[in-house]
């Protein structure tokens, strides 16, 4: 048995063997060899050498501009030059407009015989901007500084209207506006004929003969105080008019180039302060009997179920068929809201007519009162 030599010991160790030229071409595609080659080339190239190398590869050439970057950076675009406003104090003159009515937020769900006693916020604050109408704001309207002519005015919009549209055209335009996936459609609110929807209208005008108008909410309990100022504010002509569905019309010799100056207002005024809808003690009662008809009221059955924004068109028949057999009213108006609960109220006051003695929870509770001719 032979000992083993320990690797201090003097034997000639054998020499490794040399590589042919195919284990050479396959050495140098080894990953393995590769990777160990590529660290001792970094290894032993100087840092000096390896920053020269850099700097010489990025150099900018000769013939280039001293302060040039190594990549050139991509042209801007130039930025848009903003619009200059004119300060606050700018003497320009205000913007005029001859329309022959008092400039108001909405037209149709204001009554302008019933005065604010209060305002939420300073009458000063024109909503249409300060300096920016030659009218006055005074906390509900802005009034025409020139004399109103109303023959005058009618005599101008209906040389605009021009001849009545024929029985043919009418159908054809009804044809064309009166679907839901007509795009020339303004929805109307519960604010109503707004001051902003007439500019609203005339920019529709400008491409259509007609526009369509949906109408939902408080407003659709008098859908003929909506014709009215419609036609009356814009000069335009209601030629189709189906449940809360309009359609009006802008007239022959409608010219787009003359429509007239609407100022926009900027901003919603705030709502003044109206005296209380319901007092304590109702006209005509005294407190016991005021009590009693809020409890016979809140304990009757409700006559209808109004829903937020939703088709009123039916609901003073309604009320007036149901007060001929029944002297208190109860109408569920749950999902309708506060604000518009107070609005349906006042709306069915004058329409009715009636007398609100509650609202409460959701609840509106009408009497029909006494001496109310038709009724017993």
């Amino acid at each position: 048995m032979t000992r083993p030599t320990s690797p201090s010991s003097s034997v000639p160790v054998p020499s490794r063997p040399t590589p042919s030229g195919m284990q050479r071409k396959l050495l140098s595609f080894s990953p393995l060899l590769s990777l160990r080659t590529l660290t001792l080339s970094l290894t032993s190239t100087p840092p000096a050498l390896l920053l020269f190398s850099r700097s010489k590869k990025h150099s900018p050439s000769p013939c280039d501009e001293p302060y040039d970057p190594p990549f050139s950076a991509v042209p801007k675009s130039p930025a848009p030059k903003s619009k200059t406003r004119s300060p606050i104090g700018d003497k320009s003159p205000a913007l005029h407009s001859d329309l022959p009515f008092d400039f108001r937020y909405s037209y149709s769900e204001t009554d302008a015989s019933v005065k604010p006693i209060g305002f939420r916020e300073p009458p000063r604050f024109s909503p249409f901007g300060p300096g920016l109408l030659d009218r006055k704001w005074d906390g509900v309207s802005a009034p025409a500084n020139v004399e109103v002519h109303r023959e005058r005015d009618s005599e101008a919009w209906n040389s605009v209207l021009s001849d009545p549209l024929t029985e043919e055209e009418i159908e054809q335009l009804v044809e064309r506006y009166r679907h839901d996936d007509c795009s020339r459609q303004i929805n109307l609110g519960r604010g109503g004929v707004t001051h902003n929807m007439l500019d609203d209208i005339h920019n529709h005008w400008k491409r259509a003969e007609a526009v369509r108008i949906k109408c939902l909410g408080v407003p659709t309990l008098d859908m003929d105080s909506v014709c009215f100022h419609l036609e009356d504010k814009t000069g335009g002509k209601i030629i189709y008019r189906k449940i809360n569905i309009l359609l009006l019309y802008r007239g022959r010799s409608y010219d787009p180039k003359q429509r007239p100056v609407i100022p926009l207002m900027l901003w919603k005024p705030l709502a003044p302060i109206y005296p209380r809808l319901v007092q304590n003690v109702t006209k005509g009662l005294t407190l016991e009997e005021t009590k009693e008809m809020r409890n016979r009221g809140l304990n009757s059955p409700a006559l209808l179920k109004l829903t937020r924004n939703g088709v009123y068109v039916n609901v003073v028949a309604r009320v007036r068929e149901a007060f001929k057999t029944s002297e208190v009213v109860r109408l569920d108006c749950t999902h309708v809201g506060t604000s518009d609960c107070k609005k349906i109220g006042v709306k069915l006051r004058e329409l009715v007519p009636c007398v609100p003695i509650l609202f409460k929870d959701g609840q509106i509770v009408i009497w029909r009162g006494k001496g109310i001719p038709g009724m017993s």
